[in-house]
């Protein structure tokens, strides 16, 4: 079987879709047989040249650039350019990003993250906001429809059901390099700006993470003459929307640390009084296992996809009603569960969702999809 993906998410700022391609196409050739092959793209005229350059054992890449606005305006009218002009000749595609792009007599695959673009579609970007045409046309095209979590799975179902027959849940994992992450020493957190007390939020500063709850919560707390408050380090791409409105709030409680290389973000999660996860509305929940992973305690807001990976376990997270800055306010004061046991028992979480298992969902969907 010769197997095409989307390798497009690589070559942005890398967010938890340019992550999810990463780690899968790590995986992937484990879980094929010697005679399958994987063959990476990218939809895109800049940046195309650097795709070999991220090319992991075991998987070949192959790109023709060509500028992405004008293939996605093709694709949401028509079926050409189909992707074997483009890939070269596969037996099945997989759109790894919400597009599927027309496959000709290839199978197709596609990865639809969430339904943010539907359900919260003023806190998305204007790229997100034309998944409204390309996905059920993507959709159409699919033999097989992987999502990342039940709850997407549900909503996939609910909005489009004639795809429903073709839902294949495939949970994300996490890096085991998280769970040997250690704390940054004090001098290379000064470097940075953060002192030994902080919560961490990682991801783009966009308005469905729903910073300014989080703010707001930190105002609450120095109106109320609150002064031993940790910092908020922002870790991640400046995303789109609003700028983040700090005004009231002391000079350097709050601090940007913009984009992260990989081995500082785990140390920065492993050092992290807690992870900040305040968002509105989220189809996995990858930073909650990579701090679980380091045994990091974690403040989120109650989402369905949250308590999915939760379990039983729901002590392991202290939650708030979305959006609820004054219970967010008494979290952040609360002193977490840090101990041993605790800790432990994150680590033992998250060692339960594995890339492993990712990729061998996927290739299920990709023979599924073949037929």
């Amino acid at each position: 079987m010769r197997i095409g993906l989307d390798a497009t998410p690589l070559l942005g700022p890398r967010s938890g879709v340019g992550r999810y391609v990463s780690e899968l196409l790590q995986a992937l050739p484990s879980a094929l047989t010697p005679d399958d092959e994987i063959t990476m793209t990218a939809f895109t005229l800049r940046g195309s040249g650097r795709l070999r350059g991220l090319t992991p054992p075991g998987v070949s890449s192959r790109s023709r650039p060509v500028p992405a606005r004008l293939l996605q305006a093709a694709w949401s009218r028509g079926s050409f350019p189909p992707v074997g002009l483009l890939s070269g000749h596969v037996d099945v595609f997989h759109g790894t990003n919400f597009v599927l792009p027309p496959t000709g007599r290839a199978a197709g695959v596609v990865t639809v993250h969430d339904l943010a673009y539907l359900q919260l579609a003023d806190t998305v970007s204007e790229a997100s906001r034309r998944y409204v045409d390309l996905v059920p046309r993507s959709l159409r095209r699919a033999g097989a429809v992987c999502v990342p979590s039940r709850f997407v799975a549900e909503q996939v179902a609910e909005v489009y059901p004639p795809a429903a027959a073709r839902i294949v849940v495939t949970p994300l994992g996490v890096d085991p390099a998280w769970a040997r992450a250690t704390p940054l020493p004090p001098d290379r957190l000064a470097a940075l700006g953060l002192t030994s007390d902080y919560v961490l939020f990682i991801g783009n500063l966009e308005p469905r993470k729903d910073l300014a709850t989080v703010v707001a919560a930190y105002r609450l707390l120095v109106a109320r003459g609150q002064t031993d408050l940790p910092q908020l380090a922002l870790a991640g791409p400046s995303g789109w929307g609003e700028r983040l409105d700090v005004g009231g709030l002391p000079p350097g409680l709050v601090v940007g640390l913009g984009p992260q290389p990989e081995d500082r973000l785990r140390a920065l999660v492993a050092g992290a009084r807690a992870l900040l996860y305040p968002s509105r509305y989220e189809g996995f929940g990858l930073p909650v296992l990579e701090a679980f992973a380091c045994g990091t305690p974690l403040i989120a807001s109650d989402l369905p996809t949250t308590r999915e990976i939760l379990g039983a376990d729901t002590d392991l997270a202290a939650s708030f009603p979305v959006g609820n800055a004054a219970a967010l306010a008494e979290l952040l004061v609360s002193e977490p569960d840090a101990s041993p046991e605790a800790r432990g028992r994150r680590r033992e979480l998250a060692a339960a969702w594995t890339w492993s298992r990712t990729a061998r969902a996927t290739v299920d969907a990709y023979r599924r999809a073949a037929g």
